[in-house]
């Protein structure tokens, strides 16, 4: 199980150290949703360890599609009186949300690019009436903020190398299915202001860029997951472009710890880009890292058309990090390290 692993513990407890604000959770409820998945559950890990090592009672609320899922993944934690899981899937709107929670972090959604292509339907009416309903649950439960992670995917393509920051929207052709994705988050994010306008409903919006670990579950298709775990395995990476695509890479603690920073310090109806300045590399930079720590080649080979429809469309999609960095977050994985430690949790958990 993950959270037994030495290092992952060691990362977690690097990382609580710069959140002094979580004390502020102690007696709280936060609901989760996909609460197993790369990001969710690295919120998990790291209020299961706080809880542990500081005695506090954060209550948390896993929701999820299956329960299983939470024993393949958190194992006999999933028994523990400070979580409780409740049925969610953020493709239906008649979820049995019978629980109060003051906190809502929504880290439910589809990222796979693969079914993005084949259910864009799905895609966008799951982005988009998932947080609804949950909108919808924090008014009336009086909750006093809702997280919605978006995408930097909203941010669409531009004609500059620059980073991304939060009021910078580019192109996005909204007659591609492939567009799904990111219209859907970008209609959600609207939502989210409009209830708070509206109806009071606080939110904050967070945009991840690229984000990996040992979190990832073996299905997911995306190279920044689907690379550790092959190099873990002793395999070679076999890379589709020239890999020259910058992009801003996050650990999923690092990741974790920003949204937590965010729920509990940033402004209301504001977005935030997550990215450490640290992990704003190529795909190419990316390959090499890992190829390195794990011993193995680096081999390239060109796309299919059917892969090529599913790439990121964005040849630059580094993040701008101020606003976040202005709410005293700070990063504690660079690449290296970040990768590093990926591969070796992989390894032990094979």
């Amino acid at each position: 199980m993950l959270y037994q692993n030495k290092l992952w513990i060691s990362d977690i407890d690097k990382t609580i150290a710069t959140m002094h604000f979580l004390e502020a959770l102690s007696g709280k409820s936060i609901m989760i949703t996909g609460a197993t998945g790369l990001i969710g559950s690295a919120v998990v890990d790291i209020l299961f360890r706080y809880n542990d090592v500081h005695g506090t009672s954060i209550n948390i609320i896993a929701a999820g599609r299956s329960y299983e899922s939470m024993i393949r993944r958190f194992g006999h934690m999933a028994e523990r009186k400070d979580f409780n899981f409740i049925p969610y899937d953020s493709t239906k709107t008649d979820n049995q949300l019978s629980v109060h929670a003051d906190y809502v972090i929504h880290a439910a959604a589809n990222a796979n690019p693969g079914v993005v292509m084949k259910e864009p339907v799905e895609t966008m009416l799951g982005n988009f009436l998932g947080i609804r309903e949950l909108l919808d649950y924090a008014f009336k439960e009086k909750s006093k903020r809702v997280l919605y992670i978006s995408s930097s995917e909203v941010y669409g393509t531009k004609s500059n190398d620059l980073p991304f920051v939060e009021n910078e929207y580019g192109f996005i052709d909204i007659l591609n299915p492939r567009n799904s994705y990111s219209v859907g988050k970008r209609a959600a994010e609207t939502l989210c202001v409009s209830y708070a306008k509206e109806y009071g409903v606080e939110s904050v919006i967070v945009r991840p860029g690229h984000i990996y670990g040992p979190t990832a579950g073996k299905q997911d298709n995306r190279v920044s997951s689907q690379w550790p775990f092959a190099v873990s395995r002793g395999e070679n990476i076999v890379m589709k472009s020239d890999g020259a695509q910058i992009r801003s890479y996050c650990y999923c603690l690092d990741c974790a710890s920003a949204i937590l920073t965010i729920l509990m310090k940033g402004d209301n109806c504001c977005a935030y880009n997550i990215s450490n300045p640290d992990s704003v590399i190529s795909i190419k930079q990316m390959a090499e890292i890992l190829t390195a720590c794990a011993r193995v080649k680096l081999i390239t080979e060109t796309p299919t058309e059917m892969e090529k429809q599913g790439f990121n469309p964005m040849s630059n999609s580094s993040l701008n990090s101020d606003s976040l960095l202005a709410l005293g977050w700070k990063g504690c994985f660079p690449a290296k390290e970040g990768f590093g430690h990926t591969v070796a949790i992989l390894k032990d958990l094979v």
